[in-house]
């Protein structure tokens, strides 16, 4: 399995060779570090760890730290190959790759039953004034209590969004870019998580 962490820099177009526009996103990804490997005899579960946007301690020796701490779970194949201190960069991936991305979408605050959930509203006219955007009834017959699950208002966007199949078009590894098709959930700078599990896991 393949992985790497990156930001979203913004969306844009990019011409392939016969002419077509593509939309796309650019992602700047990585380079990220192994820093721990976990074991299924030892740890319970195969994974590792990796960091992400190194800074430098303010105190100690010069000493890398990270921004960002992530686990990934991979297959004993690929945890035999991994090894503490391994440089992940966007070398791994090729154009055509079909990856999945998770990352957070935008907050939208505070927001009614019309934009949230996609409600109608009440008429215009027959007797309404100041209403063409509220709710509507939330009991009704002989209920004496609001049914669980009830769609009403309340805050929006934040949600962690996973999107599976997306298309890498380019690979850019002197920049550490990679141009995916389509939308990716977030505002700019958003942390995304990319995965492929076409191949076992590279390293450079």
């Amino acid at each position: 399995m393949k992985f790497i962490l990156g930001t979203k820099v913004n969306m844009t177009e990019f011409f392939s060779e016969n002419g077509e526009v593509v939309p796309v996103t650019v992602v700047s990804a990585g380079p990220v570090e192994l820093l721990r490997i976990f074991k299924k005899k030892k740890d319970g579960y195969d994974a590792v760890q990796i960091g992400f946007q190194a800074v430098t301690k303010a105190r100690g020796k010069n000493k890398k730290s990270y921004k960002i701490l992530k686990e990934f779970k991979l297959g004993p194949a690929d945890i035999s190959d991994a090894k503490i201190g391994d440089i992940v960069d966007v070398s791994i991936f090729a154009p055509g790759d079909k990856v999945q991305i998770s990352s957070v979408s935008k907050g939208k605050g505070f927001q009614g039953v019309v934009k949230r959930h996609g409600f109608h509203g009440g008429p215009r006219t027959h007797g309404q004034k100041h209403s063409e955007r509220e709710p509507g009834s939330i009991g009704g017959g002989l209920r004496t209590h609001v049914p669980r699950g009830m769609r009403m208002a309340g805050r929006m966007g934040g949600d962690r969004i996973t999107q599976k199949n997306l298309k890498v078009i380019l690979v850019d590894k002197e920049n550490n870019l990679m141009l995916i098709k389509g939308a990716i959930a977030g505002r700019r700078g958003t942390l995304v998580e990319m995965v492929s599990k076409d191949s076992a896991l590279g390293t450079g």
